[in-house]
């Protein structure tokens, strides 16, 4: 009895100990929607961390229809809160943007992203190339399905 008490408490003290660790995985797969309105989806992600997807920016400035654009990218898969990066390439302009982040659950199981992100645009003459590339940050948070 003594050995199952002792176990207990160690349980309970590196629980009190480790307020930021979570039982739950963050889970990269799904639908997300960030800040400015946009929206992505990814894929399963594979045993060496990859995942393929699409995003849909809310967000852009060209005089083009916006469409759907396919994204690529890996995760750190040995963590329960893993770091990950993925690229998009966007279908309606000569533009690439790479982003950067993690995975986060917090204390209630709510999973959020944490981005940054480069976009770089293309440009007709290298004495152009300081206006091509911007950066920024995002926070994205799942959408649930209505039956969620």
């Amino acid at each position: 009895m003594v050995h199952a008490t002792s176990s207990v408490l160690l349980l309970l003290s590196l629980a009190l100990l480790a307020p930021g660790l979570t039982a739950e995985k963050c889970s990269l797969a799904g639908n997300w929607t960030n800040d400015l309105g946009s929206n992505m989806t990814i894929g399963a992600v594979n045993d060496k961390g990859e995942f393929s997807g699409t995003y849909l920016t809310a967000v852009a400035d060209t005089p083009y229809n916006i469409t759907r654009s396919p994204l690529l990218g890996i995760q750190n898969n040995t963590v329960w809160q893993p770091t990950f990066g993925f690229t998009v390439q966007w279908t309606f302009i000569e533009s690439t943007t790479v982003f950067t982040g993690q995975c986060f659950v917090d204390k209630n199981g709510k999973e959020v992203l944490k981005t940054m992100w480069l976009l770089r645009s293309r440009v007709d003459d290298a004495g152009d190339d300081w206006k091509a590339t911007r950066v920024g940050n995002n926070i994205f948070t799942r959408l649930r399905t209505l039956k969620e």
